[in-house]
């Protein structure tokens, strides 16, 4: 009886100290951090839908915010370029695990802030022709992630606005005075247009002073027969505005973000952003997980949405043809 006391206390020991090891390296096991940067009109209170669909994932991969991960968040609050350059660098001096990053300018900046943190990047430009990768295959550098083909569309969009409306003679394109792609942004839609034999004029909207009602009179008068509105931070940030406007003057208006769809703009053609947050959420893992960005590729959407709202077109009195409506991925009664 003596020897199995003895041995039952041994073993009491011995789990004993496995168990104060195995405390003690939880205790110092690093807890990854990483930076969330949402650009354009995305606050606090507001971040916008998508925001929680990349934090949904992650949890979906196993990580819960406060026990194995820590989240560092940064909102633009649609205060331009300059604020999001200036948010991407106070993340950068956080000595994070990865950033992942909703605009160009806030991009570049954090490359040009650091060269070893790991970017992940959601953008609506074609990284490469921006220089933010060198290639899509092989993004070399510390910056991979997943390009919306935003821009890439346009051509589409304006296809599907042609075929809406059968008479359409002129497009203005909505836009932000202090984008900082604006003018070649313009200059794509220009070429496109040529192509689809489509004129389009450039409407420009203030950050300081959004007359957008002023705009939207400057269309008429121009003899626009259709709006597209571009996503930057002002445009963003009065698309509700903006949908009302379009049926207050019965103008037909293109989104290039489905949620205004949602809200009372006219239609929208899109990749499936859900499903491109949730692919961030992937590759932040990967990368956390020990992957180097130059060995990811540069996701692109292989899923895009056509969403009609027939409640407004009804309301601007537009029919929309059969063959449009039939090829829509969702439509809004």
């Amino acid at each position: 009886m003596k020897q199995v006391g003895w041995t039952s206390l041994f073993v009491g020991v011995v789990l004993l100290a496995v168990s104060v090891v195995a405390e003690a390296q939880q205790a110092t096991k690093k807890i990854p951090r990483i930076g969330l940067h949402i650009g354009g009109g995305g606050n606090a209170k507001n971040p916008g839908r998508y925001f929680e669909v990349f934090r949904q994932s992650l949890h979906d991969l196993g990580y819960v915010e406060g026990k194995n991960l820590r989240i560092e968040y940064r909102f633009a609050d649609g205060k331009g370029a300059a604020r999001e350059a200036q948010l991407a660098e106070e993340l950068v001096q956080q000595n994070l695990d990865a950033i992942v990053i909703t605009t160009r300018p806030a991009i570049q900046a954090a490359m040009n802030a650091s060269k070893t943190i790991p970017i992940v990047m959601v953008t609506s430009a074609d990284p490469v022709a921006a220089g933010l990768v060198k290639s899509l295959a092989r993004p070399g550098g510390k910056v991979t992630g997943v390009t919306r083909m935003t821009r890439e569309l346009g051509g589409k969009r304006l296809e599907l606005l042609k075929e809406m409306l059968p008479g359409l003679s002129r497009v203005g394109i909505l836009m932000a005075s202090d984008a900082s792609t604006g003018e070649e942004d313009f200059k794509q839609f220009e070429a496109e247009a040529r192509t689809l034999k489509l004129p389009v004029t450039r409407l420009v909207i203030r950050p300081d002073k959004p007359e957008i009602a002023a705009t939207f009179d400057a269309a008429i008068k121009a003899r626009t027969g259709a709006l597209m509105a571009m996503s930057y931070g002002v445009v963003n940030r009065n698309a509700k505005r903006i949908a009302e406007l379009g049926v207050k003057k019965r103008m037909p208006i293109m989104f290039e973000r489905s949620e205004f769809v949602d809200g009372g703009g006219l239609t929208s053609y899109t990749a499936d952003d859900a499903n491109i947050y949730r692919r961030a959420a992937i590759i932040t893992d990967k990368i956390l997980k020990g992957t180097k960005p130059a060995e990811l590729p540069v996701e692109r959407p292989t899923k895009f949405e056509l969403v009609i709202n027939l409640k407004t077109a009804k309301q601007i009195g537009l029919t929309i043809p059969p063959n449009v409506l039939a090829r829509a991925d969702r439509v809004i009664r």
